[in-house]
């Protein structure tokens, strides 16, 4: 325990490194590439204002903290999510995962941003030409997750990362790594977290649709193909440092709260707070707020505003844990974001 003890303390001032190394992301926004590794899945913690990075558990976990995966009641488990994103955008997101005796969680996910179909147009019909093309971004990730003691856990994501529009695309790999400690100075329900997200190599786009046909100034070679060479852009990645607190007020209910502070490398860092009322396990009821103090009315944070949200399981009516989940999310200039989430557990 003594070793653990001082590892956690190693990372911790790791983390406190990094976080200085990050300081200045607002001077970066909007020049990060996969932009759709920020947009958070999951209506449980959406809920919460995206404020459970130290209680964050089972599949969800996989976004928000991948310490979280091997924290479940049950051997497998099993998540399907949507959401209703900005401009007529919606995030699919689906995930299982199995529990194995002396080795840990292994989970498998895949999340994809629907962008919809876009109207080629062109500098000689600016109208469109009648021809689109369907953009596509999606992230397959693969976490072990594992609880080394009753009280600490930690776990990793590796992700492929594919993006593709108009006969040009672009693939990354990218890693999360995370750890939570529970029942922190031996208080019962007092937790910690820490996730380092979105590490990895640059992104830069490829494909036929870069080939170009010139003249070159000067030359006597008639009009030829050149290739246009694209810029490459580093992943948005990020830190979040996380406490929550639970507390069992009686056998049938119980309030948890989460704090979470998120550094940004290539955007306004985010503070979140959260909260959960727990009715016999059954019902669920939760609220967060997400605010950026140093964004300006000319340059927001769209999403810096309250959440709510709602649960339901159904265990106790069926042999399968089954939960429902629902989040409303508001967002500053767009309508409000939905998000709808069925668990399942075996």
């Amino acid at each position: 325990m003594i070793q653990i003890k001082k590892l956690l303390f190693v990372l911790l001032i790791c983390t406190i490194a990094i976080v200085d190394a990050f300081a200045g992301g607002e001077n970066r926004a909007g020049t990060a590439a996969a932009p759709e590794l920020k947009i958070p899945v999951g209506s449980r913690y959406l809920g919460m204002g995206g404020s459970a990075v130290a209680s964050a558990t089972g599949l969800e976990a996989i976004y928000w903290n991948p310490a979280g995966v091997a924290v479940t009641n049950t051997s497998a488990n099993a998540i399907f999510s949507y959401r209703k994103y900005i401009a007529d955008m919606n995030m699919d997101y689906v995930a299982v995962s199995g529990s194995f005796e002396g080795f840990g969680t292994l989970a498998l996910a895949f999340r994809s941003l629907n962008v919809g179909a876009i109207d080629v147009t062109t500098l000689a019909q600016p109208d469109g030409t009648g021809e689109q093309f369907t953009p596509s971004y999606f992230v397959i990730g693969v976490t072990y997750s594992r609880q080394l003691t009753d009280r600490i856990s930690v776990g990793t994501t590796f992700n492929f990362i594919n993006e593709s529009w108009a006969r040009v695309q672009a693939n990354a790999l990218s890693f999360d790594v995370g750890v939570q400690y529970r029942n922190l100075f031996d208080i019962d329900g007092l937790a910690v977290g820490v996730a380092v997200k979105n590490l990895g190599g640059s992104m830069k786009y490829e494909g036929s649709a870069l080939w170009i046909q010139a003249t070159a100034q000067g030359s006597q070679r008639p009009a030829t193909f050149y290739q246009v060479g694209a810029a490459s852009f580093e992943l948005p990645s990020e830190i979040s440092l996380g406490l929550a607190y639970s507390r069992h007020f009686d056998e049938d209910n119980s309030l948890s709260f989460a704090g979470t502070f998120v550094n940004n490398n290539f955007a306004y860092d985010e503070y979140r707070i959260g909260a959960e009322y727990n009715y016999q396990n059954m019902l669920y009821l939760r609220g967060g707020y997400m605010f950026s103090p140093n964004t300006a009315d000319d340059n927001p944070n769209i999403f810096q505003d309250f959440s709510l949200g709602v649960g339901v399981n159904f265990k106790q009516f069926t042999d399968l844990d089954i939960s429902l989940d629902y989040a409303y999310v508001p967002v500053k200039y767009f309508d409000a974001n939905n998000a709808f989430t069925i668990r399942f557990g075996f």
